[in-house]
């Protein structure tokens, strides 16, 4: 038997007796599935690492060595947006989240063991609640993209018999790639419904021809949309979704709440978003918090996937007690029937999010939507003022993310990005190869962390790269 040069070995006879617990002869056979071309022949000889055991001291400067090839774009922050987004993360926020009680924070399956971390996503749960206006939030999912997939999921375990999904053209690609992906196995589709080419807002008419065949499960709107402008007709879209029994399902940037209705007001069977924002940081591209509520309807709440925490109390009455509710939709009990296989939630990411939503409270998250309205639209108007350039491409109005149309300039964006990367401002996101109609179009955001001499410092400096 080869010895595994990094791991800790267990002794012969033990490992020997645990082969023939399993009824294998040795660890050959546990592997035999595995082409034996396709395995490493000698571990000696295996290029990983630096070839020798390194101290401390050493990694330590190996790894900075590595960091110092990053690019940390802060002051200016960057204006990239598309689905996380550069905000302010406050201090106790992250001194919370470090505290080893909720940094190893796992499925409290040994509730006697886990209160404190429960009582914790349960009032994540409960402020998540009062700021999307729906009765029932679960303890979260991986990001944004996979909530939405499994909302699709559950909109066809609602509605048996139908099998599409119709999104706006206009969502997140990324997002819709996911969920693709999570549709395909089961046979279900997605459908997209055309988009009014001056304002941005979802085709009404377009939306009734498509649910005329009463096939679609559901329909989904994102408020913001992905490109920035907020989708006015939501309400309408809902009630049209109902008329053709449909579900009618809302994604949502929680940051736009203290401004915006939410979706429980707006009439939403299911929301979904992303927890980023909540004080979460861009951390690289993750881990993230997919937001997901539904209403009070057993019918939807039984069919709603990840952990459901809940408050009741001990048997006398005296005190109250917290456990993980309505089990029976898991994996670790239903098995391939579960409701959905999602396994740990992002339980420090929803704990760092509650404490940022108590922090902020309603008149915090109204000040903070506020402040974004002002500093976005600031930055669009200076950007249009620019020769050729276009902001927003969409005469809707926008919160945070707006397109800046750069057709008129005689420069691809491609170029016009790298020359602010010479100079240290990093652009939005270059979204022709997701919406060719819209030509040389990035997609720009301004948040709270962007002051007036940032913005200015962007509009100079594309005023210079345009005039080359």
């Amino acid at each position: 038997m080869v010895r595994h040069p990094w791991l800790p070995n267990s002794p012969e006879n033990i490992k020997k007796e645990m082969l023939q617990k399993i009824g294998v002869k040795d660890v050959e056979e546990l592997f035999k599935d595995i082409p034996k071309e396709a395995r490493v022949k000698d571990w000696e000889k295996l290029e990983i690492g630096v070839g020798r055991p390194l101290s401390e001291i050493e990694v330590r400067r190996y790894v900075d060595r590595l960091l110092d090839k990053n690019k940390v774009f802060k002051y200016p922050p960057p204006f990239l947006g598309g689905g996380a987004w550069p905000h302010y993360v406050p201090s106790v926020v992250r001194y919370i989240m470090m505290r080893g009680e909720f940094m190893t924070t796992y499925t409290p399956y040994q509730a006697e063991i886990a209160y404190g971390l429960m009582q914790a996503l349960f009032e994540y749960q409960s402020l998540m609640a009062e700021l999307l206006e729906m009765e029932v939030v679960n303890a979260s999912m991986y990001d944004w993209a996979s909530a939405a997939a499994e909302a699709f999921l559950m909109s066809f375990r609602i509605n048996k018999e139908r099998n599409k999904v119709l999104v706006p053209s206009t969502m997140n690609p990324f997002h819709k790639k996911v969920a693709e992906t999570y549709l395909w196995p089961h046979g279900y589709k997605i459908e997209t419904v055309k988009y009014d080419p001056e304002t941005g807002l979802m085709d009404l008419e377009d939306l009734k021809k498509k649910l005329s065949d009463r096939k679609a499960s559901a329909v989904y709107v994102e408020n913001p949309s992905f490109l920035g402008f907020i989708e006015e007709n939501a309400r309408d879209i809902g009630e049209i979704a109902h008329d053709y029994k449909a579900l009618f399902i809302m994604g949502v940037d929680p940051i736009s709440l203290g401004v915006l209705e939410a979706p429980g007001r707006l009439g939403a069977d299911i929301a979904v978003g992303e927890g980023q924002p909540l004080g979460l940081g861009l951390n690289y591209g993750g881990p993230y918090l997919g937001i997901f509520a539904t209403k009070w309807n057993m019918k939807f709440v039984r069919q709603m996937p990840g952990r459901i925490m809940g408050l009741t109390t001990t048997k006398d009455g005296k005190q109250r007690a917290f456990a993980m509710v309505l089990q029976t939709r898991e994996q670790h009990i239903r098995r391939e029937r579960a409701t959905s296989n999602i396994c740990t939630n992002e339980a420090l990411c929803a704990v760092a999010a509650g404490v940022y939503m108590a922090l902020l409270g309603k008149e915090g998250f109204k000040k903070l939507g506020e402040l974004i309205m002002y500093r976005s639209h600031y930055a669009a108007k200076k950007l249009n003022e620019l020769p050729g350039v276009k902001a927003p491409l969409f005469k809707s109005t926008f919160f945070k993310e707006f397109t800046v149309n750069f057709d008129n300039t005689g420069k691809q964006y491609n170029y016009i990005h790298e020359k602010l990367l010479e100079n240290g401002i990093h652009g939005g996101l270059y979204i022709k190869q997701y919406f060719p109609e819209l030509g040389e179009t990035a997609l720009f955001c301004v948040t709270e962390l962007h002051t007036k001499e940032d913005i200015d410092l962007l509009v100079d400096t594309l005023k210079e790269i345009l005039e080359e």
